[in-house]
């Protein structure tokens, strides 16, 4: 005899489903922000659910921060952006130009606190990932050269002793992991960019933050 599950799949109601429609259309820009909603019979219609149904899926949209209903005037887009959205799913969505924007803001503060709180076990760890980029950068094998870069500076965020912002790094850095791949022909830019990676490693070794802020600068506007 088979054991029962302990959690059954749970079967959504026609007030989620229409809510989770809706949340999708407006997070996939069909309505902007500040847009109105179409009035209850027009959702009633186009869903084909009673006015109930539409009522308890704006009230959820509107409990979520996505919705204003303003008396007598309609239901207004508040954002595009759900709070409830994981991390992981709206990063998926994000422009590369998006992510790539936060890395290079999360490498610059990630540096400048690494250059404080490093220990010598991160030093070693970090000179060993930009040995392994220089190597595979002068051989011209992308892949490994990306992942060596990206282990290189996921070395310096775990140095500054922040978990939230080495969270933040390992995420965003695997999600632009395969553009990476993508975007770069050969490892040419990883070449002409070693020296100022060297220079940042330096920089943590002396603890001299102002300096590792400088050259993180320098490679994310080199990289750009």
């Amino acid at each position: 005899m088979m054991n029962s599950l302990s959690n059954p799949i749970k079967r959504l109601s026609l007030a989620e489903e229409v809510a989770g429609r809706i949340r999708e259309m407006i997070m996939s820009g069909k309505f902007a922000v500040g847009d109105k909603l179409p009035t209850e019979p027009e959702l009633m219609q186009q869903f084909s659910v009673g006015r109930s149904s539409i009522r308890e899926a704006v009230k959820a949209l509107s409990n979520q921060g996505l919705v204003r209903v303003q008396q007598g005037l309609g239901t207004f887009v508040l954002t595009q952006t759900c709070c409830n959205e994981p991390l992981t799913a709206r990063l998926q969505r994000a422009a590369f130009e998006e992510l790539n924007e936060v890395r290079f803001l999360l490498e610059v503060k990630i540096a400048e606190k690494a250059a404080v709180n490093r220990t010598s076990r991160d030093i070693e760890k970090m000179k060993g990932f930009l040995k392994k980029r220089y190597e595979y950068a002068i051989a011209n094998d992308l892949e490994p050269c990306i992942q060596a870069d990206i282990n290189f500076h996921t070395a310096i965020a775990e140095a500054c002793k922040n978990e939230m912002m080495l969270d933040l790094y390992r995420t965003v850095a695997s999600h632009l992991k395969q553009s990476f791949v993508l975007r770069y022909g050969d490892t040419s830019s990883f070449t002409d960019s070693q020296h100022l990676h060297d220079a940042l490693l330096q920089s943590i070794v002396d603890k001299d933050p102002k300096k590792a802020f400088h050259w993180a600068t320098k490679i994310s506007s080199h990289s750009k």
